[in-house]
C-alpha cells in the first residue's frame, strides 16, 4: 500500500501545508495510507486531519518513519549533511544551478532517496500541476508596498508577519501608505499566476501598474521604463536566455525605482535577471538596500505565500490532489516525469 507521510514544516515562519483534512479524506478513500506529523505552526488545525482519518505522529519525526513512505512537505530540511534514504515530495531549488541545491542532491545520492520536485511536477506540455505562485505574487507586492511605505517615511521596511486572510493584509496595508500619493509599478510576468497576483495586490491598493510579459522584454534590454516606475516586480521564472532586467550600473542612474520585490527569488542561480544582490531576505529583514541617495532596497522572501498561510494552503492543495491521487503510478505521468528530472541532475553529479 502506498504510504504518504506529511510532514511538519521546520523552516521558522512556515505555516503552510500541501494537503488538506478533505484530501486526507480521499486519498484514504482511494486505498493510500496517510501519516500526518503533530505540527506547533501549521496554519491549519490538527484535529481535522485527525477526524479525516490520517495516523498521527510525532513532529519532525519523518526520519525514522518507514522506508517505503514517501515524505510530503513544502520547503527544505534541515540542512545537517545526513543521507536521504526516503522518495521526498518537496520545493528543492536544486535543479537550476543553486549552489546549496547541490549539498540536497549530494544527500539523495548518498542515501539512494528520491526527490519528486513540487517546481517540477507538470503534465505533458510542460505546465506545473500545481503552484504557490498567485500568492507568491500577492505577497511579494504586498512586502514590496511596505518596504516603499518604510522609505517614504524616512526608514526601512520594518519585520513582518503571517495574517490571518488577505482582508488583514490589505487593512494594515492601507494603514501603511495612508496620506501618501500611491506608487507606481511595473509587474514582469504579468500574464502568469505570479504575476496576476501582484497586479491584483497593487489594483486593490491603487497602486497604478505597468504590466509586462514575454513580448514586451523580448528585445534582452536594456528596460528603462523599469526605472521609471517607483516598484519593479518581478514575477518570472529564470531560465537560461532570461534577460538582465535591472543590472548593477542601474543603480547610480536617473532612476524613480527604489523597490525591487523579487518575488521569483532566486539571488544564487546562474540566471538571476536582477544581478544587484546575492543572498534572500527574510521575515525579520525584508529587504537589504543595496544603494543610498536615492534608496534601493530589495524584496526577496523566499517563501512569500506562508504570509498567507491559510488561503495558499488551501488553493495548492487542491491543485496538487489529483497529482497526489495518482500516487500509485510513480512510475509514469508527473511523478515519472518529475523522478527523470531528478535523476538526470544526480547524474550530473
Amino acid at each position: 500500500m502506498t504510504h504518504l507521510w506529511v510532514r511538519a514544516e521546520q523552516r521558522p515562519n512556515e505555516e503552510r501545508v500541501g494537503v488538506m483534512p478533505e484530501g486526507i479524506k480521499a486519498l484514504l478513500d482511494a486505498g493510500i495510507r496517510v501519516t500526518v506529523e503533530d505540527s506547533s505552526v501549521r496554519a491549519i488545525p490538527l484535529e481535522g486531519y485527525r477526524n479525516a482519518g490520517a495516523e498521527i505522529a510525532p513532529e519532525n519525526s519523518w526520519p525514522s518513519a518507514p522506508r517505503d513512505a514517501i515524505i510530503f512537505g513544502l520547503k527544505e530540511l534541515p540542512e545537517d549533511g545526513t543521507p536521504l534514504p526516503h522518495r521526498h515530495i518537496l520545493f528543492g531549488h536544486a535543479f537550476k544551478g543553486q549552489h546549496s541545491g547541490r549539498a540536497l542532491l549530494e544527500r539523495f545520492k548518498a542515501g539512494g532517496g528520491t526527490l519528486y520536485d513540487l517546481e517540477y511536477l507538470v503534465d505533458p506540455d510542460g505546465r506545473r500541476v500545481a503552484a504557490f505562485g498567485y500568492w507568491a505574487g500577492y505577497a511579494g507586492a504586498a512586502v514590496s508596498l511596505k518596504a516603499w511605505a518604510a522609505q517614504a517615511a524616512g526608514g526601512v521596511c520594518p519585520p513582518v508577519s503571517t495574517y490571518s486572510g488577505k482582508e488583514a493584509l490589505l487593512a494594515d496595508l492601507a494603514r501603511d501608505i495612508a496620506g501618501q500619493e500611491a506608487p507606481t509599478a511595473i509587474v514582469i510576468g504579468a500574464l502568469g499566476r505570479v504575476g496576476t497576483g501582484a497586479a491584483d495586490l497593487c489594483e486593490a491598493m491603487g497602486v497604478a501598474t505597468t504590466k509586462w510579459d514575454m513580448a514586451e522584454t523580448a528585445s534582452g534590454g536594456p528596460f528603462p521604463e523599469l526605472l521609471a516606475h517607483n516598484m519593479f516586480l518581478n514575477c518570472i521564472f529564470a531560465r537560461p536566455g532570461t534577460p538582465v532586467f535591472v543590472p548593477r550600473e542601474a543603480l547610480t542612474a536617473p532612476r524613480s525605482l527604489t523597490v525591487i520585490g523579487d518575488v521569483a527569488c532566486d539571488p544564487d542561480s546562474d540566471y538571476n535577471p536582477v544581478p544587484i544582490y546575492s543572498k534572500a531576505t527574510d521575515w525579520a529583514a525584508p529587504v537589504i538596500r543595496v544603494h543610498d541617495a536615492p534608496p534601493m532596497d530589495v524584496m526577496a522572501i523566499d517563501n512569500l505565500p506562508s504570509l498567507l498561510p491559510v488561503e495558499s494552503s488551501e488553493d495548492f492543495a487542491e491543485q496538487l490532489l489529483p497529482s497526489l491521487l495518482g500516487l500509485d503510478a510513480l512510475e509514469s505521468g508527473v511523478w515519472g516525469r518529475a523522478a527523470e528530472t531528478f535523476q538526470t541532475h544526480i547524474e550530473s553529479l
